[in-house]
């Protein structure tokens, strides 16, 4: 199964690392970062579905990154964590584009439970069914199909395929496959992406007939919207 992917803002680097490993004990994929300006940056080169955020941060607080995010059009969902516990500060949270406020103290389970929600209720707005061309993949039963012929692919090269097919006609760098496909710690190999986009093709070609994802020398990957 295609892990879910969740971004956690906290300067408090101690509370990160622990929301970090609870939530990869619940089968996340987790990037922490300890300011606002990371947080902005991080939110912007990789498509998260969920975002944790402080409102204390140095550079940007938790507020700010929100208004940026959402200002630029970000959907992504997201959970207010802070220990600032007003009345005023959870409806300015929610005002500058929160989906929901969670208060310091807290129980792990709660916050488990929130993100559950918000990822149940953003996947209604989410498409049922990637298309590029005959190319149809289904994220909730993670199956791909060609004209109606089903394409076996691993986790690993569905992962990919479904952000290629995020990115319909765009040019996708094996960074960005990288850091989408695999936590921002991963241990890069050289050619690791370069070998999945291989398994990949030899799985989809075949049955297309065609070379649906195409080489940009020195640049990455793209997959041809035909």
């Amino acid at each position: 199964m295609v892990k879910m992917r969740i971004l956690v803002a906290d300067d408090d680097t101690h509370l990160c690392e622990t929301v970090k490993r609870g939530l990869e004990e619940s089968s996340y994929a987790v990037d922490c970062v300890h300011d606002g300006e990371d947080a902005v940056y991080y939110a912007e080169v990789t498509p998260y579905d969920l975002i944790v955020l402080d409102i204390m941060m140095p550079e940007k607080d938790g507020f700010e990154v929100c208004r940026i995010l959402r200002s630029k059009n970000f959907a992504t969902p997201i959970l207010m964590l802070t220990a600032k516990d007003t009345v005023e500060d959870r409806v300015k949270g929610l005002d500058t584009g929160a989906d929901d406020y969670l208060i310091k103290p807290f129980a792990f389970p709660e916050l488990l439970a929130r993100i559950r929600a918000l990822l149940r209720r953003d996947s209604v707005s989410k498409p049922v069914f990637l298309k590029v061309g005959d190319l149809v993949l289904d994220p909730v039963t993670m199956e791909v199909k060609f004209k109606e012929k089903l394409v076996n692919l691993t986790s690993k090269e569905f992962a990919i395929l479904e952000f290629l097919m995020r990115h319909p006609n765009a040019v996708v760098t094996r960074t960005m496959i990288e850091q989408h496909a695999w936590d921002y710690d991963f241990d890069s190999i050289s050619n690791i992406v370069d070998v999945y986009i291989r398994k990949i093709r030899q799985k989809i070609d075949p049955v297309s007939g065609k070379k649906i994802i195409t080489t940009i020398r020195g640049a990455g990957y793209r997959i041809n919207a035909l």
